[in-house]
């Protein structure tokens, strides 16, 4: 599980920017979300035919990237999380308890015909926080806890 300071980050939060490529060209999409740390993954909603899934799904290209950050114009506030992982449709059960904890955060969505939940299985964290210092960072990598 990653570094407490970020996962409290990402709780403060609930709206990511997620980066995707289809033939070399990127392309960023903006994606409320619910992490979830037991399982180091981000819930998120999105239509099957928007142009970062298919970017996802016709280029057979899972990895993505993404960012979290605080706006401030306060340089010592500045706080903000980028990441990586691998990004797949939730199917089955593990697409139920998903379910259950982004229609707990948005409930909203239960409005939503068909809702489409995806999720990124994180490999990567990088936290940066002013508060403990200019340009301080925290690293975060898959296999971490093992050392």
């Amino acid at each position: 599980m990653p570094d407490k300071a970020i996962c409290n980050f990402l709780k403060e939060h609930h709206i990511l920017t997620l980066a995707v490529a289809d033939n070399n060209i990127p392309w960023c999409a903006t994606c409320y979300y619910v992490y979830q740390p037991d399982e180091n993954r981000f819930i998120l909603t999105s239509e099957p035919q928007t142009r970062h899934i298919q970017a996802v799904v016709k280029g057979n290209n899972a990895r993505v990237a993404g960012a979290i950050a605080l706006e401030t114009k306060l340089v010592g506030k500045i706080r903000g999380v980028q990441f990586s992982g691998m990004i797949h449709v939730l199917e089955g059960e593990n697409l139920v308890k998903a379910k259950a904890a982004y229609l707990k955060k948005f409930p909203v969505a239960r409005l939503v015909p068909g809702l489409h939940l995806w999720e990124v299985k994180v490999d990567l964290f990088k936290l940066t926080d002013n508060r403990l210092g200019f340009g301080k960072k925290l690293l975060w990598k898959a296999g971490d806890e093992a050392n």
